[in-house]
């Protein structure tokens, strides 16, 4: 895992999360659709990759509606993440 850099990726996921949606230009996220993880990469490996190699890690298009993600604070974020990678890559 030595080829992420965590402070760059800690700083990627602070500044996206705090975009509001309204300031998220639908062409500068990713369609849900488009975003390849391997299945074969341990679950934090593919954690980090989708942080890395996602546009905002916390907004998408679905069919071409803009979607933000949020967390509650009962759960981490790195929970939550790993929960919705967890449910598209069943």
């Amino acid at each position: 895992m030595n080829k992420y850099n965590l402070e760059e990726l800690k700083e990627k996921l602070e500044r996206c999360k705090n975009i509001p949606i309204e300031e998220i230009n639908p062409d500068d996220v990713d369609n849900i659709e488009d975003i390849k993880i391997s299945r074969k990469k341990c679950r934090e490996e593919r954690i980090l990759d989708f942080i890395a190699t996602t546009k905002n890690p916390y907004a998408f298009k679905v069919n071409g509606t803009l979607v933000k993600i949020s967390f509650s604070n009962n759960r981490s974020t790195k929970d939550c993440i790993n929960r919705v990678i967890k449910s598209l890559y069943k």
